[in-house]
């Protein structure tokens, strides 16, 4: 399996401004393919912002939504993959979303958050299902923020047994207003759940939040503080962003999977 660049978007999200956000990742988009990046991955929930009390009015269906459709065209445009986190609306549910477009513009990959925090609850139906997707790249899985600590990193671990080199997880990680990252350094958590997983199944785990403060929800006052990471096969960090709620940046990394024996039949192929 080749390398390839992956960048990861510490996005700006201002809630409720979806029409903004969706802009600013598209501008992302396009300087992360410029710079060389085939696989780009964005932010938890960045069109409206994680536990928005307007969330159910400004999901969107996937596929064939809006935020879909302005992706795709990107993704297209580009020639990139992109998976980026979306709030989704299915009838009358209303889901913590995410998705994997192709360079063509075909949502690959489609996950609804399973592990949600228990205050986001009141937003967001849980998903129920797994997937990984097969590509030139290598085999790609896709979880969202929370689902990476699941107990027992089981979310992870059925992604692996399910043949995937490499794990994108868009993210909302968010600290207290007084939170000192000189006291504590940002990040142990994922260090402690992604490392594992990638060393027992020889694998990458990409996890990127996004900044910017938190203005309303149950966790407002609180900031989103990126430091997205990565950690590679050897289940040790290879890269880290930098931290703080005005941390908006493009990471580049270069990403090999390594080649794996074939799973049997616990391959699911991509979504409709």
């Amino acid at each position: 399996m080749p390398k390839f660049q992956l960048a990861l978007i510490q996005l700006r999200v201002d809630g409720g401004e979806k029409a903004a956000n969706l802009q600013r990742a598209e501008e992302r988009i396009a300087e992360a393919a410029q710079h060389g990046a085939q696989v780009v991955l964005l932010p938890e929930a960045l069109t409206a912002g994680w536990t928005w009390p307007g969330s159910a009015e400004l999901a969107d269906a996937i596929p064939g939504g809006q935020s879909c459709e302005q992706l795709a065209a990107c993704a297209r445009k580009h020639g990139v993959y992109v998976c980026a986190g979306l709030v989704e609306c299915a009838g009358d549910r209303v889901y913590n979303a995410a998705v994997l477009i192709d360079p063509a513009g075909q949502i690959i990959l489609h996950h609804r958050k399973i592990n949600e925090l228990e205050i986001g609850h009141p937003y967001y139906a849980l998903g129920d299902r797994l997937q990984v997707a097969r590509t030139p790249l290598g085999t790609f899985g896709l979880m969202i923020c929370a689902d990476g600590f699941a107990q027992g990193q089981v979310i992870g671990r059925s992604l692996a047994y399910m043949g995937a080199d490499v794990i994108l997880s868009p993210c909302a990680w968010a600290v207290p207003a007084d939170y000192d990252p000189v006291a504590k350094p940002y990040g142990q958590l994922w260090r402690d759940n992604y490392g594992p997983v990638c060393r027992d199944f020889k694998i990458w785990i990409a996890g990127c939040s996004n900044v910017g403060p938190l203005m309303a929800g149950p966790w407002a006052g609180r900031k989103c503080i990126g430091s997205s990471l990565v950690v590679g096969p050897n289940g040790e960090q290879v890269l880290q962003g930098p931290f703080g709620e005005t941390a908006e940046e493009i990471l580049y990394v270069d990403v090999t999977p390594v080649p794996r024996p074939a799973q049997g039949d616990g391959w699911s192929g991509h979504v409709p």
